[in-house]
């Protein structure tokens, strides 16, 4: 009898989710052009929790090493490692090749359970923390065909789960924060004393709500134009001279009863920093998504409540900073913000109740929704698009590739691998093209970067492209900084809108541009960017270029 009810209880539990999908998809989804979707692979063989992409195009993803069982087992002739004592078999980590969608199985031995990681200046990703015999860990990814994780279980002075890190103007890597862990160092470690001693932040734990669940895991950090750290816990920021360990600034409280971090995961970026008209731009911070601080408590007593619809932009950069609010026009919790080659904000993924946590998020989000924060009225700022068929909740995954489409990956909110559940263990990737890849406008084509990919700061350079047009019209450059994409929040993602000094025409349809590469490493930290031409609102594919 009990099992007779409870599968009532699932089929009653999946009708409902049908009935709001279909709901997402007429009321919300009625545009004639709102982009597209594809099935890149029904499966990788695991579930995405972490997500970074390469310049090489691969696609470096993960999970966690104490799941139990993946959907892939490690190739014939690997030797199995032995994983928290017993021989583990089972594939945890995975590169996927964006050019042909293979997938080359890695092994990683520590627990990579939320953690944390960046793109070193040479190209190599630096991942931190994790859960037990990963909490200290650092592990390391060179871009080659061979190539996989070595770890060093000594990497970390303090343990960091559910920390956050952010590329430095010198290269390094400041680690910010999690579990019970109110601090920040640096990695990797040198021969310099800050690197070997913690930095107190009494910041984080001044600003959790609970002192048994911090309620501020994975702070948004975002590198300010003047070289110093913002930080936003929950509710309100600071701006952080973190070579000094002092806060130089404090900044208002967002409006509203909205927590915005872990486990009430909202989402940040920071807005398009514009190079081609002011010396020191100014850096604006967008924030959406999250929910009422209580939520993740309700949630474990079986109480769901409504994730907020609030977005707040603050300019962290003026003389008196204050919140703008919006509303999105979906509620929103586990949303990914993604920007765009255009310099607009895709918002994808989440659930519209409940919170982070194993089982904790009801009624998936399928529509991603984009935010033009060059629009003038607000009104128009907002767009819902094409909805997707796949939940994406709880360690969900979004990330830009190089083509202008966004991967997207993962949703596990179950302890282990799960499949008979209303919200399975997801193993499938999918792309989502944007409006501007499904307008059937003109799309420009860069041919070539001179003097080469390798870009010195303040240094003129010139991009050739094509596009197929009688006169040419609008167009800009932008460099994006590739993202470490766990949890909601994408660490280290960075738009630039390059400066431009004159275009000519080389031929019919053929352009070249002059444009000067970033003035600073506080505007453009050292490493690779993806390069795009962008035409009348549709982006070129970008090519990789490196910065130094």
């Amino acid at each position: 009898m009990d099992s007779v009810i409870m599968e009532a209880k699932i089929l009653v539990f999946i009708i409902l989710q049908l009935e709001l999908f279909l709901f997402s998809n007429l009321v919300l989804g009625a545009h004639s052009n709102g982009g597209s979707w594809e099935l890149l692979k029904k499966s990788i063989g695991i579930s995405s929790m972490h997500i970074q992409l390469l310049q090489n195009e691969r696609i470096i993803t993960f999970d966690r090493t104490d799941a139990g069982p993946s959907n892939l087992t490690l190739p014939k002739g690997r030797k199995c490692p032995k994983i928290s004592g017993r021989r583990d078999c089972y594939v945890h980590a995975v590169e996927l090749d964006m050019n042909n969608l293979n997938v080359r199985p890695l092994t990683v031995l520590s627990d990579t359970w939320c953690s944390s990681g960046s793109m070193l200046p040479d190209g190599k990703l630096v991942q931190s923390g994790g859960y037990g015999n990963g909490e200290k860990v650092v592990r390391t990814l060179e871009p080659c065909p061979t190539c996989d994780w070595k770890e060093d279980y000594k990497g970390l002075i303090s343990p960091r789960w559910y920390a956050s890190n952010q590329v430095l103007p010198g290269g390094n890597i400041i680690v910010v924060g999690g579990r019970f862990q109110f601090s920040y160092e640096f990695i990797p470690k040198s021969s310099k004393p800050e690197d070997h001693r913690l930095h107190t932040l009494p910041f984080l734990k001044e600003t959790r709500y609970s002192s048994q669940i911090p309620n501020n895991l994975y702070p948004f950090t975002h590198l300010s134009t003047d070289g110093n750290l913002f930080i936003f816990a929950n509710n309100r920021g600071i701006l952080l001279d973190y070579v000094k360990n002092k806060v130089v600034k404090t900044y208002p409280t967002m409006p509203g009863e909205v927590a915005r971090n872990y486990p009430s995961t909202g989402s940040s970026v920071l807005l398009p920093l514009d190079l081609s008209t002011k010396t020191t731009p100014e850096a604006e911070v967008f924030i959406c998504g999250g929910t009422h601080p209580e939520s993740f408590n309700k949630a474990k007593a079986g109480i769901f409540l409504e994730a907020t619809k609030t977005c707040g932009r603050l300019r962290i950069t003026a003389a008196n900073p204050k919140w703008e609010m919006e509303e999105m026009p979906i509620s929103r919790v586990l949303g990914d913000m993604i920007m765009l080659p255009t310099g607009d904000v895709l918002i994808i993924n989440g659930a519209a109740n409940g919170s982070a946590g194993w089982w904790y998020a009801r009624v998936p989000v399928h529509n991603p929704v984009i935010y033009r924060p060059a629009e003038a009225a607000t009104a128009n700022r907002f767009e819902v698009l094409k909805a997707a068929t796949i939940p994406r909740l709880y360690h969900s995954t979004a990330h830009l590739l190089s083509d202008g489409r966004v991967l997207v990956a993962g949703s596990n909110p179950n302890h282990n691998y799960n499949f008979t559940v209303p919200f399975p263990t997801e193993l499938s990737v999918e792309a989502f093209s944007p409006p501007y890849l499904t307008s059937g406008k003109p799309r420009p084509s860069i041919s070539s970067v001179k003097p080469g990919m390798n870009l010195a700061y303040k240094q003129k350079f010139s991009v050739e492209f094509q596009v197929k047009v009688r006169q040419l019209g609008k167009f800009y450059l932008t460099m994006v900084a590739p993202s470490f994409t766990t949890h909601s929040f994408s660490m280290n993602q960075r738009l630039l809108l390059l400066a431009v000094n004159r275009v000519r025409r080389m031929s019919s349809g053929s352009y070249a541009v002059e444009g000067d590469a970033p003035a600073s490493a506080a505007f453009a930290p050292p490493g690779y960017y993806q390069l795009f031409v962008v035409y009348e609102g549709v982006p070129s594919v970008g090519k990789w270029v490196h910065i130094k």
